[in-house]
C-alpha cells in the first residue's frame, strides 16, 4: 500500500461576535450606559467596518507612495483621514 500524504486540517475560525467580552468592556467603561439587546452586535459591526475602511485607506496610501507593504505611516495617515470624516 502506498503512503498517503495527509493535508493538515484548517482550524475553525470563530465566526461569532465576542458578545460577553463586549458587554463586559462596555460595563467597565460606561456603567451607567444602558444598551438595547443587540447593541453589542452593532458596536462589533461598527468596529469591523472601521477596520475595513482603515485597511482600504492604508492600502491606497501605500500604493500612492509606491510601497508594496503597508507601513505604520500609511495606517496613521489613513486613521487621521477616516476619523476626520466620521466626526460629522
Amino acid at each position: 500500500m502506498a503512503l498517503s500524504t495527509t493535508v493538515p486540517q484548517k482550524k475553525n475560525i470563530k465566526r461569532k461576535a465576542p458578545r460577553g467580552f463586549l458587554k463586559r468592556a462596555m460595563k467597565q467603561q460606561k456603567p451607567h450606559l444602558r444598551l438595547e439587546t443587540n447593541g453589542d452586535l452593532l458596536i462589533h459591526l461598527n468596529c469591523l467596518l472601521f477596520i475595513h475602511r482603515l485597511a482600504e485607506e492604508s492600502r491606497i496610501n501605500a500604493s500612492e507612495s509606491k510601497c508594496r507593504t503597508i507601513k505604520k505611516e500609511h495606517v496613521v495617515a489613513a486613521a487621521k483621514v477616516i476619523l476626520k470624516k466620521s466626526r460629522g
